[in-house]
């Protein structure tokens, strides 16, 4: 099968894909390609992460009642273990270090197809930095998932400056038919285009709490039970239009000049990451986490996830959309 190909579009049950890392991240992308019957390879270079692969990724297809796929994953430990004229996807998720995306692009790129889509899920380097020099850049693209990838809906199909809108469009399709909700960032800057808009929002959150006006409990009830909640039946342009244009467009007037323009991280970010207190993997962040504390926030915040993709069902693409090629 090749993606690109507009008069037949693409479809997983057709497809073969490749992950390349198997932490977290890679985990979770394996199981939205395998619920949307894509042939799924993980390459995992550690022995003892490579055993619990397919308990890892078996458990998330459970969750869409998808666990009969499990027999389409591989999982292997080296680039060189994979048939590679039967590839048409790729996925990197390796740590975020622009060296060895690098050089792992440049080894994709002289073993893949031509016409083989090569992705980065990265979230801090772009794309035409991580393909710099390389040649075929049109199927060259980031494709951006939001942890937990299986459960939240969104990815970012980003394309660089050389990047090809068939290539990119074709993995719109792609991604529609593994249930996801796949948005096209038309320019690789900073952060695409989620990021941005959470940066945004979390500059305003953290320079409240830096001035003492909230507390980050506070803060966090504002956005999950106030404008936040809506966000889940209408995005902010279509909310305006709900509320009123002019009485949005007045209340910025009154507000833009006092938001906060900081051009570095908040006070009350820096000083708890230069005192090592990262959140959940050191057990204190804003809030104190025991291991029992973790698992328990972990298990709810999935649920609500779960049961928001219930709520949404009738708006997400569904996993059987579309049908296979003949």
């Amino acid at each position: 099968m090749t993606l690109f190909k507009t008069d037949r579009p693409p479809h997983p049950s057709s497809s073969q894909a490749v992950v390349v890392g198997g932490g977290t991240m890679g985990a979770d992308v394996a199981v939205v390609l395998l619920r949307g019957g894509c042939a799924t390879l993980i390459v995992e270079p550690s022995s003892a992460r490579r055993e619990r692969l397919a308990e890892l990724v078996g458990a998330g297809l459970r969750q869409f009642g998808r666990e009969a796929h499990i027999d389409r994953l591989r999982v292997v430990a080296s680039l060189d273990d994979i048939h590679w004229p039967g590839v048409d996807l790729v996925i990197e998720c390796i740590p975020e270090e622009l060296a060895p995306k690098q050089a792992l692009f440049a080894d994709l790129v002289a073993r893949a197809r031509p016409d083989a889509l090569l992705t980065s899920n990265s979230s801090s380097f772009p794309i035409s930095a991580i393909g710099e020099g390389l040649p075929t850049p049109e199927r060259l693209l980031g494709l951006h998932f939001f942890m937990p990838a299986h459960l939240v809906p969104l990815v970012e199909v980003v394309m660089a400056e050389r990047s090809g809108l068939a290539q990119a469009e074709a993995l719109q399709t792609f991604m529609r038919a593994c249930a996801m909700v796949p948005v096209l960032v038309r320019k690789d800057l900073p952060g695409f285009l989620a990021n941005r808009l959470q940066h945004a929002l979390a500059r305003e959150a953290f320079a409240l709490i830096d001035a003492g006006i909230a507390s980050p409990e506070d803060v966090d009830a504002a956005v999950r039970f106030g404008f936040g909640f809506r966000f889940l039946a209408a995005g902010p342009v279509l909310q305006r239009d709900h509320a009123g244009l002019d009485v949005h467009c007045a209340a910025a007037a009154t507000m833009y000049p006092s938001l906060a323009a900081n051009t570095e991280p908040a006070r009350a970010l820096s000083e708890r990451v230069a005192a090592g207190q990262l959140g959940m993997k050191t057990g204190q962040g804003f809030f104190p986490w025991t291991p029992e504390a973790i698992a328990a926030e972990r298990e709810r915040y999935d649920r609500l996830l779960l049961a928001g993709l219930r709520l949404l069902a009738d708006e997400l693409p569904p996993l059987d959309a579309g049908a296979p090629p003949s």
